[in-house]
């Protein structure tokens, strides 16, 4: 692998927004905004807002 060479992906934390403190981990473009989608929380039973925490690796 070449030191040049720019990686398209990243791997980034999900956050719930139910206060719960689930989380997982998805890809997403690297050039892109940062995610906020609607998923199912088990903690709650519900489907609510997850945001992009954090950055975990690029892949």
């Amino acid at each position: 692998i070449s030191l040049t060479e720019v990686k398209v992906t990243i791997l980034v934390q999900m956050l719930s927004a139910a206060g719960t403190g689930y989380r997982f981990n998805i890809k997403r473009s690297r050039v892109g905004e940062k995610l906020v989608m609607r998923k199912h929380d088990p903690i709650v039973n519900r489907h609510v807002l997850f945001f992009e925490k954090k950055k975990i690796r690029s892949i």
